[in-house]
């Protein structure tokens, strides 16, 4: 069976909800404060395993109270975290996160360890890593440990999926050689408006809706991924492969808290993507996941179980 392997953050996230989010210069009052872990590979690691895929860890924490806890959330989710490593006289990374009745957020982190995650950390990735797995990369890590460990998964026959996100300095050359080594990118609008920039098609997505949308995510295909995935939000997805362009209707649900959809899509899709379901289904799989991580407070708290994401899958045809 393919496993997924995740090299990303790992942080805790600390988390207060307001009525509104705070213009400059304003003062707003929020609830106390809740602590959670977080980072974007951390919550796609988990939301992998949640979904029932071998996961696999590769991560950095400080050696402090919150990197613990770190460990200990990954290893109450089932997923392996022998290769998270202690990082002397750094930080565990920390993301304030502050969350509007609307369900809206405003997110600031500091990197800490996750700043630390470098080369060194993934000499056990070589052996780790099997033909068929799929490794899953976010940009809150180091560029160029990111395309370390895709050049080693290409090596080894693991297939690569990147999280473009948060979204490199523009024209990125380590960045750009990464995409070419990338088997599916996914990003959100903002990323994949960003990037596409700079490229035929790249402005599309403004003007014309849907179709633009569409646009955009074949004309990213050009940097080098055989598959862009463009996550919406509220208007679902988009994917673009040598086979054409897929759209995915979005899943109606009350949202609470915003605050890692976006990672529960890409565990849904790389569980997905490794158990190997078609393109479409993945997709669909994602969107469903990301929906219901809108429903409660927090990232991995409010992850989906395999039952969770099958109720409602089949509620809705």
């Amino acid at each position: 069976m393919s496993r997924v392997i995740v090299v990303g953050s790992a942080n805790i996230d600390l988390i207060a909800r307001v009525e509104h989010l705070p213009a400059p210069g304003e003062t707003v009052l929020g609830s106390e404060v809740v602590q959670r872990p977080g980072g974007k590979g951390a919550n796609q690691a988990v939301a992998a395993r949640r979904l029932g895929a071998d996961t696999t860890m590769f991560a950095a924490v400080g050696p402090d109270a919150f990197g613990d806890a770190v460990v200990a959330a990954l290893h109450a989710e089932g997923v392996r975290a022998e290769h998270v490593t202690r990082v002397p006289e750094a930080a565990t990374g920390i993301a304030m996160v502050i969350v509007a009745a609307t369900g809206e957020n405003s997110i600031v982190v500091a990197p800490g360890a996750n700043s630390r995650l470098d080369r060194a950390v993934l000499d056990d990735l070589s052996s780790v890593c099997q033909p068929g797995d799929v490794l899953v990369l976010q940009l809150e890590v180091p560029v160029d440990t990111c395309l370390a460990a895709a050049h080693t998964a290409r090596r080894r026959g693991a297939r690569v999926v990147l999280n473009a996100a948060p979204p490199p300095k523009p024209g990125d050359v380590v960045f750009l050689d990464l995409l070419r080594h990338v088997d599916v990118l996914v990003l959100n609008e903002t990323e994949a408006r960003e990037l596409g920039a700079g490229i035929d098609g790249g402005r599309s997505a403004e003007s014309t809706g849907g179709a633009g949308w569409d646009a955009l995510a074949s004309a990213l295909r050009q940097l080098g991924p055989a598959t862009v995935v463009i996550t919406l939000g509220a208007q679902g997805a988009v994917a673009a492969s040598i086979d054409g362009t897929h759209p995915q209707l979005p899943f109606r649900i009350d949202v609470v808290d915003t605050t890692g959809a976006g990672d529960a899509f890409c565990g849904a899709f790389a569980a997905a993507y490794a158990e190997g379901r078609a393109l479409i289904d993945a997709v669909r799989r994602g969107c469903a996941a990301g929906a219901l991580a809108t429903t409660a407070l927090g990232a991995q708290s409010a992850l989906p179980t395999e039952s969770d994401l099958d109720r409602l899958l089949s509620e809705v045809k």
